[in-house]
């Protein structure tokens, strides 16, 4: 981060403030965004909530963003509560920043800032931290800008050349842009080992399935219920941000791999989203998708949407199905709650659990079976003798119907999905 939009370390009073535009366009009420702005600042630690507001903005100003009445009632405010930090639920330009620091005598970090800042604290693997660092310098350097006569300092050129040389900001960004490159060359050998882990997953028989949805939704919950793991599950946002993948034995007797995927928000960054593409991109590479839902939550159509977008932008093929999993039915009242059950009961692709309670649990797994399985064709194959390895992978992916020995090899009956047969073929 730069210096202006740095957490300081130790405890900090934090103030949290939702603009409100008003133009009725916000797919969020402003009172549960700013909840959820809330939210997002006790994720990160050593931070103290002291107060939060929504603040109608019925025109922006480009130097400020807010009215120029309503930043020095602010600045009382904020002196008065001993506020440092100021988070600000929304887009500030660089410029407005710079003004709303100097005017406040605070530090300042808006939507994205705050976002990068969790990610940076969270992100424990090689990948998650040079992804953060990625999308940061990428953030970063659009927010070149100095209050002082710091932009027009030059730095002179060799005396035989001449020219005004280079300004301090311009010699900023090729330093950004330097570390960028270097990164990105980092990172592209994790993504080729990713990859590599990718390929090898596919020559194995079992489907992947990948668990998505806004975050704090219980995915991590849910994932813990299936499989038994410990992922870490906390009642925060992004409690989790890197990939984890167990297996996960289906009630019809068949293995599937399970991938627990970092959730989504609102206005997610666009900086995270093409940092964590590699990420993500397990799940396009998903044979069945659970789109994990707070059904509980009052925006939680919102927040469906919202991840629908995000999916949309990842490009997942429209021919991967996607089960709704509305989790948290414990939440709700009886009465709310026999009505989901019903509406479950009538709805294909629609699963109501608890990954709490593990009410639902069973059911679910049911479904995906069924749903991975319903994929299957008959096919026949021919395996000679002396390819023994290709006939055991094809009885170990319990895709043998029949098998008939013949002069050199064996006939094979298989019932089996695409991607297995894939797999096979990539042996």
């Amino acid at each position: 981060m730069t210096e202006a939009t740095s957490v300081k370390k130790g405890p900090t009073r934090a103030y949290v403030l939702h603009p409100d535009r008003g133009s009725g366009s916000a797919r969020h009420a402003p009172e549960l965004a700013l909840e959820e702005a809330v939210a997002l600042a006790a994720a990160l630690p050593d931070l103290e909530v002291v107060g939060a507001e929504v603040v109608r903005l019925p025109k922006i100003t480009p130097a400020t963003l807010f009215g120029s009445g309503k930043v020095a009632e602010l600045a009382a405010r904020f002196e008065a509560a001993g506020v440092d930090l100021v988070l600000v639920d929304g887009p500030v330009g660089p410029v407005q920043q710079r003004n709303l620091e100097k005017d406040w005598g605070v530090k300042l970090l808006d939507r994205t800032g705050l976002i990068l800042e969790i990610f940076a604290d969270r992100a424990r693997t090689r990948e998650g931290v040079l992804q953060v660092e990625l999308a940061a310098l990428s953030y970063q350097r659009t927010r070149l800008v100095r209050a002082w006569t710091h932009l027009e300092r030059q730095r002179g050129g060799l005396g035989f050349v001449g020219g005004p040389g280079e300004t301090q900001i311009e010699a900023d960004r090729r330093a950004i842009d330097e570390e960028v490159v270097k990164i990105r060359r980092q990172l592209a050998k994790v993504v080729k080992t990713r990859e590599l882990h990718r390929a090898a997953r596919r020559k194995v028989p079992f489907p992947v399935v990948a668990l998505v949805g806004y975050t704090n939704a219980g995915k991590s919950t849910l994932f813990n219920r299936m499989t038994g793991a410990e992922v870490l599950a906390k009642d925060m946002l992004f409690a989790t941000l890197d990939p984890t993948m167990r297996g996960v034995v289906l009630p019809s007797g068949r293995k599937v791999i399970l991938s627990d995927t970092v959730g989504f928000i609102s206005d997610l960054p666009t900086q995270l989203v093409a940092a964590f593409r590699a990420t993500l991109e397990e799940v396009l590479e998903a044979d069945l998708i659970l789109h994990v839902r707070d059904i509980a939550h009052p925006e939680t159509e919102e927040q469906a949407a919202d991840v629908g977008d995000i999916l949309e932008s990842l490009g997942v093929d429209e021919d991967v199905p996607i089960f709704e999993v509305w989790n948290k039915i414990d939440l709700l009242s009886p009465d709310t709650r026999a009505a989901l059950l019903v509406q479950d009961a009538r709805t294909p692709g629609i699963h109501a659990v608890s990954a709490l309670t593990g009410e639902g649990i069973g059911a679910l797994l049911a479904a995906m079976g069924q749903a991975l399985d319903a994929e299957r064709v008959a096919a026949e194959v021919f395996v000679p003798f002396s390819d023994g390895r290709r006939r055991a992978w094809l009885h170990e992916a319990g895709v043998v119907t029949d098998e008939r020995p013949e002069e050199d090899g064996f006939r094979l009956s298989l019932l089996w999905t695409a991607r297995q047969k894939a797999a096979f073929e990539a042996l």
